[in-house]
């Protein structure tokens, strides 16, 4: 299979002018902005916000992480709600997710990312402060909605604005997301300390990035509402000037594609699956592997910094393995590798948690590098922009609906086994059916051609 590049710069030489040039048709906003400077003036400020939003993505989740036993003592938190905790953020992804496709064609996917990092800021902001455990977890709601929205619509941006460079930028982005994730786990316990060890402020500090996520948004989002009318004007005269040639009756009926029925795909199925396992075995990860490093006699910093190891392996692979998906016709190969290192890390943490737990770190956090391989086979399964589009709405909500379960589960055997045992055979369970469908969806073809042949 070609790589996502070539097939992107395929799919817009295939197209007419007129098809080049309209805009698509999930929130074309941004595609009215003008060639030359202005365009790339906002080129700058997406690469911008692309990069300041990915690294906004996860440190809601992994800076809680890092301090949840200081959290769960604050609001005399059970293991079990501890677990709710922890399976709220993939809650919150599969309903909010699904809602994304929708708002950016209503809004543009520049407005929909630029209310989720407000949506962030403000959630990070109050829910430390909010009194409670159903304030927290409402608050901690919020940020994961603007978390949600936007891990949805950010391959859909990368691939409007750089159909050339699809997994340079998807690698950028998985890169810059792996380190928003390692940063809040290695540095939110010492930094807490430095504050006087008060956990609140520990939690909120963060909002302070996710400020600064918002603010190159902002003059897109303008440009995009100062150029729409033109801009529909313009397409409306167009459309009009087409109806009155004989042709373009035809021309227009040959456009048309029938809708994607994505549910009709077993790739679009087995990727949704494997997206679920993968995000299944991140967020226990995120939630608990602290917490287990501590119950095995590991200190709360070096707890922090392990988890911090197990993230920031994906800052490299992150980058480099797109590229290499981009360029195998298939990527079960890489599925196996990554589930054999899941397997080696859970066996690990089983047998001798605190002796190896540096090596368990490692392979860990190779295995969490499913996600950047989840994203890219998302770009490649979809042969046009709104297809990666409904694509990944299906593949990340259904994906984070199937996790749900799973950090809550984990709560509850930990509880009620009161040991480390059970939840660990369980992750490692869960590994196996990951590699099937994985392998699955690995495989070269389209969700296009699968829905029109079923």
């Amino acid at each position: 299979m070609a790589s996502e590049e070539t097939r992107a710069v395929d799919t817009r030489t295939a197209m007419s002018p007129t098809e080049r040039d309209t805009p698509a048709p999930v929130g074309a906003s941004e595609t009215t902005l003008e060639k030359g400077p202005a365009r790339a003036w906002a080129t700058r400020l997406v690469v911008a916000g692309i990069v300041l939003s990915a690294v906004n993505l996860r440190p809601a989740i992994t800076s809680l992480g890092a301090l949840l036993e200081e959290v769960r003592d604050g609001l005399g938190m059970s293991g079990s709600v501890a677990g709710l905790l922890t399976s709220v953020p993939p809650l919150c992804f599969a309903v909010f997710g699904v809602m994304a496709p929708r708002l950016a064609r209503r809004f543009g996917p520049a407005a929909v990312v630029c209310a989720g990092m407000a949506a962030i800021f403000t959630g990070l902001l109050i829910r430390p402060y909010a009194g409670g455990t159903a304030g927290f977890l409402a608050a901690s709601a919020l940020a994961l909605m603007g978390i949600a929205v936007s891990n949805v619509l950010m391959p859909v941006i990368v691939k409007r604005w750089f159909p050339d460079r699809v997994g340079s930028m998807t690698g950028l982005y998985s890169m810059v997301l792996a380190l928003g994730t390692s940063l809040p786990a290695a540095v939110t316990v010492p930094m807490t300390h430095a504050l006087g060890g008060n956990w609140k402020l520990g939690l909120a500090v963060w909002a302070v990035l996710a400020a600064a996520a918002v603010v190159p948004w902002i003059p897109l989002v303008r440009e995009g509402r100062e150029r729409s009318v033109p801009a529909a004007r313009s397409a409306q005269a167009q459309a009009q000037a087409q109806a009155q040639t004989p042709a373009s009756a035809s021309a227009r009926a040959a456009e048309e594609q029938p809708p994607l029925r994505i549910t009709r795909s077993r790739t679009a199925w087995a990727l949704a699956v494997f997206f679920g396992l993968q995000a299944t075995a991140a967020y226990i990860t995120m939630g608990w592997m602290p917490q287990i490093f501590r119950d095995a006699g590991v200190s709360a910093g070096t707890a922090g910094l392990l988890l911090a190891v197990t993230m920031v392996m994906g800052v490299p692979l992150a980058f480099v393995i797109p590229r290499i998906a981009a360029r195998l016709p298939h990527q079960g190969p890489i599925v196996l590798v990554l589930g054999v290192c899941g397997l080696a890390g859970y066996a690990g943490l089983y047998l001798a948690p605190a002796a190896g737990a540096w090596a368990w770190a490692l392979l860990l956090g190779i295995a969490n590098c499913a996600f950047p391989l989840a994203l890219t086979m998302v770009g490649m399964r979809a042969r046009s922009g709104p297809g990666v589009a409904q694509l990944s709405a299906f593949a990340q909500s259904t994906g984070y609906l199937i996790s749900i379960p799973g950090p809550l589960l984990v709560g509850v055997l930990y509880q009620h086994s009161g040991g480390w045992g059970l939840p660990i055979a369980l992750m490692a369970g869960l590994m196996v059916p990951q590699m099937v469908v994985g392998v699955l969806a690995g495989r070269d073809r389209t969700v296009e051609a699968e829905a029109a042949a079923r």
